[in-house]
C-alpha cells in the first residue's frame, strides 16, 4: 500500500488526515491538535484544507456545545 504523505515534517499521511477528519477535525488547526501537521513549516496547510474540503462539519453540533469533538486514533494505521 502507497502512503501519500501531506506532511513531511511530521509523517502524517492523506489517511490519517481524512480519519482525523472523519472523527470530527473540521479545521486545519483541529487536524494540528490531533497529529501536528501543519505545526511546522506550513507548507502542507494547503493540502490539509484541500482534503478537509468544504463541507459541512460532520460534528459541528458537538462543537457548539462545547462539548469534546476529536477522538484518540489508533497508531495502528
Amino acid at each position: 500500500m502507497d502512503r501519500v504523505y501531506v506532511c513531511s515534517c511530521f509523517g502524517v499521511t492523506e489517511q490519517q488526515v481524512k480519519q482525523h477528519a472523519a472523527n470530527g477535525a473540521c479545521t486545519p488547526r483541529q487536524i494540528a491538535s490531533a497529529c501536528k501537521a501543519g505545526t511546522d513549516c506550513g507548507s502542507c496547510v494547503r493540502r490539509i484544507q484541500a482534503i478537509l474540503g468544504r463541507g459541512a462539519c460532520p460534528r459541528r453540533d458537538l462543537a457548539d456545545q462545547g462539548r469534546p469533538v476529536l477522538a484518540a486514533l489508533d497508531e495502528a494505521a
